[in-house]
């Protein structure tokens, strides 16, 4: 795939898993891994992912209860993998909210080739549907389509510069994004004073009840950048794989 995704694996068979992580790793894509349906629920309830790599046979549900599940908090698209090859059970899949399937074993070009083929479909619905979509992260809702922000339900009262910042991180939970790209992306310049930023960081994390010292949602790495993401107390525990 030439455009990198944000990828969730739902696989409790650690060797499957590890390797799966580690050729989309390979491959320039952004992934999280779990082992169980609940906990690929809380992941696809606070964080934005383009696919959703599921296998059928996990420990805590059945995988076709799991995307039932999915699918009533979720439109993400969902790609079953599956070492069943009964062609009933994939049609009711595939009926059941699917987006495409792979059976076990697969290569990570063959299913690089599906998942750009569920991409390019889910990206050209969302365009025709409409230019701009609701983010939640964690308590946090931005609606870049009315430039509003709530915060557990209460509106924010942000300037637009500091709206285009938030709006431009919550796009990409969980992602650090360097100071050069929020200049370029968010100021619409290609350099600057990086006090700008901070200000506006500054002043964004007082809207949001935080500060650098007891971030909650915006934390900053010193000398790499910025990442928005839901306190740990509503992301269940559960961090990045890689």
């Amino acid at each position: 795939m030439r455009r990198m995704a944000s990828v969730l694996v739902v696989e409790d068979d650690q060797f499957v898993r590890s390797a799966l992580i580690r050729q989309l790793t390979d491959a320039s894509h952004l992934v999280r891994s779990v082992g169980t349906a609940l906990e690929a629920l809380r992941e696809v309830a606070h964080f934005r992912f383009d696919v959703v790599i599921l296998d059928l046979g996990l420990p805590d549900l059945d995988g076709s209860e799991a995307l039932k599940m999915l699918r009533g908090i979720t439109d993400v698209p969902v790609i079953i993998a599956t070492a069943r090859d009964d062609e009933t059970e994939i049609v009711r899949l595939l009926n059941a909210g699917a987006d495409d399937y792979l059976t076990k074993p697969f290569s990570v070009e063959h299913l690089s080739a599906r998942m750009a083929a569920v991409l390019r479909r889910a990206r050209s619905g969302a365009a025709e549907a409409s230019p701009s979509s609701v983010i939640r992260v964690g308590g946090l809702t931005v609606d870049p389509l009315r430039r509003q922000a709530e915060l557990d339900g209460v509106r924010l009262d942000l300037t637009r510069r500091e709206f285009d910042l938030l709006a431009f991180l919550a796009g990409r939970p969980g992602v650090v994004v360097a100071r050069r790209e929020l200049l370029a992306e968010v100021w619409q310049q290609s350099y600057g004073d990086d006090q700008t930023i901070d200000v506006h960081l500054s002043w964004l994390r007082r809207k949001l009840g935080e500060t650098a010292a007891r971030p909650r949602y915006l934390h900053t790495l010193r000398g790499v950048g910025v990442k928005l993401e839901p306190p740990v107390c509503d992301s269940g525990g559960t961090g990045p794989i890689r």
